[in-house]
């Protein structure tokens, strides 16, 4: 996972939490649903990015 992909997810995942914050403080709850998606998109991201990861561990693991 490189750094930009892991900054942007997070940054992502704290938009989404803005969000869901603020829909559930003003009542909005498509803005709360909204947030929450936002959470999903990037934890999915993020899982994805950590396979990817553990492929590559792998590989150099056999490469020596």
């Amino acid at each position: 996972m490189g750094f930009d992909d892991k900054v942007d997810n997070k940054g992502e995942e704290l938009k989404g939490r803005a969000k869901e914050a603020a829909g559930a403080a003003t009542g909005d709850d498509e803005l709360r649903n909204e947030g929450r998606a936002d959470q999903a998109e990037s934890s999915v991201k993020q899982a994805g990015e950590k396979a990817k990861d553990a492929v590559d561990d792998i590989k150099d693991a056999f490469k020596k």
